[in-house]
């Protein structure tokens, strides 16, 4: 393992549970959480391992140079990067901040990592990458890019550059492209929180469009075991896709997840369609299963309803609280 970790947007939904497996696990090891602390991110997700004696938290942008080079400089031999705004209708209304952290600070990160000569980096990305995908057949690491959005267009522009430096600096390199991730912890904008939360509170489940988009979802404790392996073991210059091969519409989705929760489908209602709004996601995932031996643990209906239960009991404990 690495002697010092730098993880950028620890506190958001999928690096905080990367950080909650992985600093317990590898005591040896110090992990430094460097978190610009937007909207999305919440620091009380990493309760669990504050007090850790190999976990610290800096406060900061990936894009601002001059605190990613200080970071550099206390010896980090990886990097995993989480940090993005990541949620597709604010990036179709604001693009902006999107541009500026998924892109322009991935390239003050890989800057920095060539310089420091880094051991790993790793580029957490997204399926969203390869575009809206037909009826049948699956997305390989070879697929060409086609983003459709300013959000996937931006995490494709990043697994470019970082590609880029593994051809031409030799910049020890991989990238993940993981399919929907659903549990603890993601933010209340997000397809699954959104629809519990407004079940709960008897409110309407807005759909977009027909309902029958699709997505392939992975439980979010899933994909960070797919992650450590992928920083210890994978090979440099590697593209790893994750999925679960767990693939519903967004209907069906939403109907379990109303059913789980005693709702009526009646809360459903659909709504218009958003400005590109891919049809379908799926990930053919042979090369981390072959190489890796990674396979998810978790099937969608059993940790959908432990998913469930956790932000009910979190809905629960608020209303407590009022």
């Amino acid at each position: 393992m690495f002697r010092k970790v730098l993880v950028t947007g620890g506190a958001g939904f999928i690096g905080s549970n990367f950080l909650l497996r992985m600093v317990p696990r590898y005591p040896q090891t110090q992990f430094i959480n460097l978190d610009q602390l937007t909207y999305a991110a919440d620091l009380t997700r990493l309760q669990g391992i504050c007090g850790c004696p190999n976990y610290s938290f800096l406060q900061g942008d990936i894009a601002d140079e001059t605190t990613v080079v200080k970071i550099m400089k206390e010896g980090v031999d990886a990097i995993v990067n989480f940090a993005a705004h990541s949620h597709v209708d604010r990036s179709i209304i604001s693009p902006r901040d999107f541009i500026d952290t998924n892109i322009c600070g991935c390239f003050i990160l890989l800057e920095a990592a060539r310089h420091s000569k880094i051991k790993r980096f790793l580029q957490i990305s997204t399926d969203e990458v390869y575009g809206s995908l037909g009826k049948k057949g699956f997305f390989s690491e070879e697929s060409p890019l086609a983003p459709n959005n300013p959000y996937s267009a931006g995490k494709a522009a990043a697994d470019c550059l970082t590609r880029s430096y593994y051809k031409t600096y030799g910049l020890p390199a991989l990238i993940t492209r993981s399919t929907n991730n659903y549990g603890p912890y993601q933010h209340r904008e997000k397809f699954i929180p959104t629809i519990i939360h407004n079940a709960l509170c008897d409110e309407l489940v807005p759909l977009y469009g027909d309902g029958r988009q699709i997505r392939d979802w992975i439980y979010v404790e899933d994909h960070c075991r797919a992650l450590e392996q992928v920083l210890l073991r994978g090979k440099p210059g590697r593209i790893y896709n994750i999925g679960a091969n767990e693939e519903r519409t967004n209907l069906e989705l939403a109907g379990s997840i109303l059913h789980i929760l005693g709702k009526s489908p009646s809360l459903l209602r659909f709504i218009d369609d958003r400005p590109g709004h891919d049809r379908r996601y799926a990930l053919a995932t042979g090369r981390i299963r072959k190489e890796l031996g990674w396979r998810p643990h978790f099937d969608l209906e059993t940790a959908l309803s432990r998913t469930v239960a956790w932000y009910v009991q979190k809905f629960q404990a608020a209303a407590t609280k009022e």
